[in-house]
């Protein structure tokens, strides 16, 4: 190895001689493309070079242990370790010289395509070996027979050293059977093995996809079945029924028991229209009685299970550490590595009471950047030692409380991939998704993780902004993922899966490694036991999903987690007796892709308040004015309507409800109001009693400081506007706790 000019042609081919094997110059393994781009002046770029590198790698491992020499620049670290993950054996010899000496010999080579005005270029991408690599430096700068000899004794060496550590040297990452979190007997392991043995190529690169059911009709299914051999599914959340319906076909229709996965973070909502909002991962967080994140995750694994899944994208194990983040601001449990681990262990052990495997996200830890990596790449920028301490603490937690899966994150950790890989460029910090130091040498090695490893939504630009389509889904499964969420194009995604493999961008030991963990899984659940009839469970057991226990515990919750933030004024207690007269305003993110009313929860909420006995006067924007069929509205007049002298004369109290909601449409979620200097914004807060009670987002005091009394309740649900509606009343008393994100960094959110 080493730039051009250094002689790797010449010495390979007197190595060569001397150790009696081939020898063969890379160069002549460049495509034509590459060769044309290099003889023209242009450097290559590692889109180029990828391909190229391994059939280096190739070559190398064919060769066995007869061995050979090849000549290869191989300048960078990531270079080599893209020829190791082809042939792990490798020794480089690096030819190392002056500039004055490489750029004499690139002067006068003739008819080579290397112009010596690329010298500088090669001189600035080199990075010479380190500690960690095996191999040997020698200078150029002596004559030839000098430098042959240098060469031969440092192999020698280094072979000789290797073969003394040969016995004591484990394949680290080669997934173990028989151990955690799979833990299978010898039967279950013959199934595993004798499955994968008796699969066509089709059906392995199938087993590596998770798809995402858009369609409920058989024929779809059956498209996707057929054509692409998919391991796992997740489908879009319908009336439990049809969802049943849905899964119990696939499994019909699968010749290998599919993983069924749903996304139960809240309990059964999210995985059917009809289940059960028992709380979020905040709100379990938010109260000292950590049995509330179990009976969440209880309550998930039956409805799930009733469904025919039996694996959950949850718990999320993210720590919120900015306030800013709201991806994950009601999604993690809390702002500190202690409540996360705590709450994610009792809510793993509720699920686990069903039948059901967990994939805990998202690896290597959200909550440091502000940004969501549904649109953008996102980063969790600490360094090494503290994110060991902190986001490493709850995954080494985790995986040794035995959680049997992990989510892969689009978000990069530059500090933590430097501490792998030194002198890594910022721009070759790749998401986690795409970063064998983060998914290899960290989570297999340093934590120990021996669990099957998927990536999280490949349709998010946190992913997609990073390389083209058809290099970075066969490069997830390379860096060490085991299974790729979603198709984009299920023709397309597959091709290019394939052609990763045939290119050996995916090597026979990934693949099969990433193979037995995707069946070891389906084994750990029993699923190579049963039946296709057995996989699912009757329609009747449907009755648990949205039942009236259920709903009892989420009422408990909500009672429990209702929290009140501040009451600076002491306005509280607000009644009927005391109040009469209310007026209601309602703050949402407007609609999203759900497509769902965002203000429909404000019906529940006048409900509650009138069932109480207030008086409720519900405040109307222009816009929902003029849909009414008011003529001449506009945000001035409203203004001028609502903002008068007497407002204290007509309304006791005002009550401020906000349901902010929003995912993967913006980096970040803030209050957004109707108009300019909307008449809802709390400017009535200095003429009565004014109460803002929060449905979802903790950090909304940024945008309404003015407020002397907060309430966070957590969900939009009746079980929590109930709750919400009695301790304002003073009829229960708040009993939830909240941490310092809430006053989001400013001294005015705590007057």
């Amino acid at each position: 190895m080493g730039v051009s000019g250094c002689g790797k042609t010449t010495v390979g081919g007197l190595v060569a001689r001397e150790l009696g094997v081939p020898f063969l110059d890379g160069d002549s393994l460049h495509p034509v493309e590459n060769v044309a781009k290099m003889a023209a002046g242009h450097p290559l770029t590692d889109e180029d070079r990828w391909p190229w590198l391994a059939i280096v790698g190739r070559e190398l491992a064919a060769a066995g242990d007869s061995g050979m020499v090849l000549a290869c620049s191989a300048l960078r670290r990531t270079y080599r370790d893209a020829i190791r993950e082809q042939a792990p054996d490798t020794i480089f010899l690096h030819l190392n010289g002056s500039k004055e000496v490489l750029a004499q010999r690139v002067g006068g080579r003739a008819g080579h395509f290397m112009p010596p005005a690329l010298l500088d270029s090669q001189l600035a991408t080199l990075e010479p070996l380190q500690e960690d690599e095996r191999g040997v430096v020698v200078d150029i700068a002596a004559p030839v027979p000098e430098v042959v000899a240098a060469a031969l004794k440092g192999i020698a060496a280094v072979a000789h050293s290797a073969e003394g550590a040969a016995g004591t040297r484990p394949r680290q990452f080669d997934v173990d059977l028989a151990a955690a979190p799979f833990n299978l007997d010898d039967d279950a392991v013959a199934w595993v093995e004798g499955t994968i043995g008796a699969m066509t190529l089709e059906e392995k690169i199938g087993q590596l996809f998770i798809n995402h059911n858009n369609d409920y009709s058989p024929e779809y299914l059956d498209g996707v079945l057929e054509n692409y051999h998919v391991g796992g599914m997740r489908y879009r959340p319908g009336p439990s029924a049809a969802v049943q319906e849905h899964i119990r076909y696939a499994q019909s229709k699968s010749r290998i028991p599919l993983l069924v996965a749903s996304n139960p973070e809240m309990g059964g909502a999210g995985s059917c229209d009809d289940g059960t909002f028992v709380s979020t991962h905040l709100q379990a967080g938010s109260h000292p009685d950590k049995n509330i994140a179990r009976q969440m995750g209880q309550v998930a694994g039956v409805e799930t299970a009733a469904l025919g899944c039996n694996w959950a994208f949850a718990p999320i194990v993210d720590i919120h550490y900015n306030w800013r983040n709201t991806v994950i601001s009601t999604r993690s449990f809390g702002n500190t590595p202690e409540v996360v681990v705590e709450r994610a262990k009792e809510y793993f052990d509720g699920i686990s009471e069903s039948p059901t495997a967990c994939a805990m996200k998202h690896f290597p830890g959200d909550g440091m950047d502000e940004r969501d990596q549904h649109v953008v790449t996102s980063y969790n920028t600490l360094p090494y030692e503290e994110w060991n301490r902190t986001y490493g603490h709850v995954y080494r937690e985790m995986i040794a409380h035995g959680v049997q899966s992990i989510m892969a994150g689009h978000i990069g950790a530059p500090e933590v991939s430097r501490h792998f890989r030194p002198g890594l460029s910022d721009s070759e910090v790749l998401p986690a998704t795409l970063s064998p130091e983060l998914l290899q040498d960290l989570l297999r090695g340093e934590l120990g993780f021996n669990g099957l490893v998927l990536t999280d939504a490949s349709q998010m630009v946190g992913l997609t902004q990073a390389m083209k389509r058809k290099d970075l889904v066969p490069a997830t499964i390379a860096a060490g993922c085991d299974m790729f969420l979603f198709f984009r194009n299920p023709a397309e995604d597959f091709q290019y899966m394939m052609d990763g493999y045939k290119s050996g961008l995916i090597t026979e030991q990934r693949l099969h490694d990433a193979l037995r963990r995707i069946l070891g899984l389906k084994a750990s659940l029993g699923l190579h036991r049963k039946s296709a009839d057995e996989l699912v469970p009757p329609a009747e057991a449907l009755a648990v999903i949205g039942s009236a226990e259920h709903r009892a515990v989420a009422a408990g919750i909500a009672d429990k987690t209702v929290t009140l933030v501040k009451d600076t004024a002491g306005n509280l207690p607000i009644t009927p007796a005391t109040h009469p007269r209310i007026r209601l305003y309602g703050i949402s993110g407007g609609a999203d892709f759900t497509r769902a009313d965002p203000l429909a929860y404000l019906d529940v909420v006048k409900e509650e308040l009138e069932a109480a006995g207030f008086q409720v006067h519900l405040f109307r924007t222009a816009e929902q004015r003029e849909a009414a069929g008011e003529a001449g509205m506009n945000f001035m007049r409203v203004l001028s309507e609502e903002a008068t002298g007497d407002y204290a004369e007509k309304y006791d109290a005002a009550f401020v409800f906000a349901n902010v909601k929003g995912f993967a449409q913006e980096a970040a979620i803030r209050i957004k109001w109707s108009s300019p200097m909307a008449a809802e914004i709390p400017w009535y807060a200095t003429e009565v009693p004014t109460v803002f009670v929060s449905l979802n987002q903790p950090n909304h005091l940024i945008d309404v400081p003015m407020v002397r009394t907060a309430i966070h309740a957590h969900a939009g649900t009746r079980e929590a506007i109930r709750a919400a509606v009695e301790k304002i009343q003073g009829k229960s008393e708040f009993q939830g706790t909240f941490n310092e994100n809430v006053f989001c960094g400013s001294f005015d959110t705590r007057l």
